[in-house]
């Protein structure tokens, strides 16, 4: 028992992959997804805040690096697969919690397992921080999916996580963050150079145009 097993696990993220089972040009670490996630959090989080919004930078990084954590029990689960069904998704959630509760119960020191309780639940909630949270994981994920795209991966679940991935950001539409991703970044990215975009471009004009009627 002890931290030294929590510091050592830190690197078993580095190889437990992300979307298992399927070819890819790129791998990505649940790890290397964590840290994008920070920063990307961060980038929205700055453009909250420039907007005037109150924004509590501790909880929102504690968020970020935190919120895959438990993935080191129960390893990625597809996205497609994973929000199948709201009752499929909560019994992922249920599971993984109480993995991570018994890991932190067995291995934190009694003084630390509160802390760390409230650090790995999870992260994504009706907070603003939360909410960057979830845009910024999607956002990720968007750029992960696209990359496959890019690179003329034949598997169709690429452009299947990259629509489900757009649907998610676009649910915060109102954020001040997710409007600047989506006239500022988005476009560029569909400027990078790759073959047959002509359907992921025309994909995503329809569902962000189709987002402004909801």
């Amino acid at each position: 028992m002890g931290i030294h097993h929590y510091f050592k696990s830190l690197s078993d993220l580095e190889m437990i992959y992300r979307c298992p089972g399927k070819f890819k040009f790129q791998e990505h670490s649940v790890a290397s997804h964590s840290f994008k996630v920070a920063k990307i959090a961060q980038f929205l989080g700055t453009v909250e805040e420039l907007a005037g919004k109150d924004v509590d930078w501790r909880l929102l990084y504690e968020k970020a690096l935190n919120h895959d954590y438990a993935e080191l029990f129960t390893g990625d689960i597809k996205t497609p697969v994973k929000y199948s069904s709201p009752e499929l998704k909560r019994l992922f959630n249920e599971v993984e919690e109480e993995m991570t509760r018994k890991f932190i119960e067995r291995e934190f020191p009694k003084e630390f397992q509160k802390v760390y309780l409230g650090r790995f639940k999870e992260g994504k909630d009706e907070t603003l921080e939360g909410r960057i949270l979830a845009v910024a994981d999607k956002i990720d994920l968007l750029y992960e999916s696209f990359g496959e795209i890019q690179k003329e991966n034949p598997e169709p679940l690429f452009l299947e996580i990259y629509e489900e991935a757009l649907s998610t950001i676009l649910l915060f539409k109102e954020m001040t963050c997710v409007q600047y991703f989506l006239q500022e970044i988005l476009p560029d990215m569909l400027r990078e150079r790759f073959i047959e975009q002509s359907e992921l471009v025309e994909i995503t004009e329809k569902m962000v145009e189709a987002s402004k009627n909801d």
